[in-house]
């Protein structure tokens, strides 16, 4: 399980929910080579709560373009083997590189592992409405 993980982080004005996204790939059983947040425009103190909390993380900032170039900005500056992406008002489970990676390790020719996501509201789990419900198992056998 040597192979490198990158974690791209897109944000926008989320200083108060990036903490918890960090602090959950902080809690990570496999540690990824590298954070990268990617400030797509951000107005609040989201650079100087990093800079104060979170040193090691690489912060990137751009003009206001949305999530889908914040995303690409990270891709075109990360360096990992695998690349996983984390909103800024999310969180993950503490073994989810762990295991995403021992999936990836076991079919060396897979080149895109996905996983199944938790919704929790007002800390009760919910189920994901049908218009955000995603597709399951090997997506390449459809």
């Amino acid at each position: 399980m040597s192979k490198p993980i990158a974690v791209i982080i897109p944000t926008h004005n989320r200083s108060h929910t990036l903490p918890r996204a960090l602090d959950s790939v902080n809690s990570q059983t496999v540690r990824p080579e590298g954070v990268f947040v990617i400030d797509d425009g951000s107005t609040d103190d989201t650079k100087k709560m990093l800079d104060r909390d979170y040193p090691q993380v690489n912060y990137i900032y751009q003009n206001n373009a949305g999530v889908s170039s914040a995303r690409n900005t990270g891709v075109a500056v990360s360096e990992g083997h695998w690349l996983t992406f984390l909103d800024s008002d999310d969180e993950w489970m503490p073994n989810k590189l762990e295991r995403q990676l021992q999936e990836a390790n076991h079919n060396p020719t897979y080149r895109l592992v996905h996983c199944d996501e938790i919704w929790i509201r007002n800390g009760i789990r919910v189920n994901a409405m049908y218009k955000h419900q995603k597709a399951g198992g090997n997506i390449f056998e459809r």
